[in-house]
């Protein structure tokens, strides 16, 4: 693995009370030989100089995200081009993508320098909505413009339906994404370095309707079929509203995001800790 000389640090938004921490971060990590650069708006929010993210991803080996999960996910989406490592640093509790938290950060670093981690690579989803390229890295929701009503949408794989969902809303998940919204669904948990579609019905009108597992070689079309349209919200941060018989097709992207993880701690470990699993044994 390339030796990671030089840090390109995003910081959550709307957090000005975060820059003791980076502060903190910095020092640690030029006290091991990494040079810190800022992301430019996260830059301002604090007080400093940056750089443009386009233009941090070309100086720099690798990103940090700091903040949680939300900023970690938004970091991929928008240096997704860049196909760089990225190491996310959770400043609160410990979180499903940002398994590293703040004051871990001084007992990785030795691992961080002489390149004893690991690189997982997971699938993100490509799509085009409103005759605009996508990547989710966790989840494409469907639901309904507002609180009544419900939503009809008709599926296909490959150009032939599978099904016509009606209900509050349909999700098409990534395995790292399910964990997110697919689980609060009763979608199924799926290892992340899976390449693999999870397609959730939310409130389904009809009790048949389950979560369905489809290989990534399938191309997934969703026709939204109720007269009042639908929205389209790409990981819980970007939105956009699609109108009766408007469709889009959903395919796994060619290029994955990158992210560096500690030997020390196993996926299942997050697992255990986050879902509370084997604590009644």
């Amino acid at each position: 693995m390339k030796n990671l000389k030089i840090a390109g640090v995003v910081l959550k938004p709307n957090s000005p009370q975060i820059k003791d921490d980076f502060e903190a971060i910095k020092e640690l990590f030029e006290s091991n030989g990494i040079s810190v650069l800022l992301e430019s708006s996260s830059a301002k929010m604090i007080g400093h100089n940056g750089f443009e993210l386009d233009e941090l991803a070309v100086i720099c080996d690798f990103l940090v995200s700091l903040g949680g999960d939300g900023t970690l996910i938004s970091l991929v989406r928008r240096s997704f081009k860049h196909n760089l490592p990225i190491l996310g640093v959770h400043l609160g509790t410990l979180g499903f993508l940002t398994d590293i938290t703040a004051p871990e950060l001084e007992g990785f670093m030795d691992e961080l320098v002489n390149n004893n981690y690991s690189i997982d690579e997971r699938m993100m989803i490509s799509s085009s909505i409103k005759d605009m390229s996508i990547v989710a890295f966790n989840d494409i929701v469907i639901t309904k413009k507002d609180l009544t009503g419900m939503v009809s949408v008709d599926a296909k794989v490959n150009g032939k339906v599978f099904n016509s969902y009606y209900g509050d809303g349909l999700i098409v998940s990534s395995p790292t994404g399910s964990t997110g919204y697919n689980l609060s669904c009763g979608g199924p948990v799926v290892y992340p370095l899976t390449e693999a579609f999870i397609v959730t019905p939310i409130s389904a009108h009809s009790l048949t309707q389950r979560p369905l597992v489809l290989p990534v070689n399938f191309e997934i079309e969703l026709v939204i079929k109720d007269a009042n349209g639908a929205v389209a919200i790409i990981d819980g941060q970007d939105i956009y509203e699609l109108k009766q018989n408007e469709s889009f097709k959903i395919t796994i992207a060619q290029t994955k995001a990158k992210l560096i993880h500690s030997f020390r701690r196993s996926y299942f470990d997050i697992l255990s800790q986050k879902l509370k699993w084997g604590e009644n044994r």
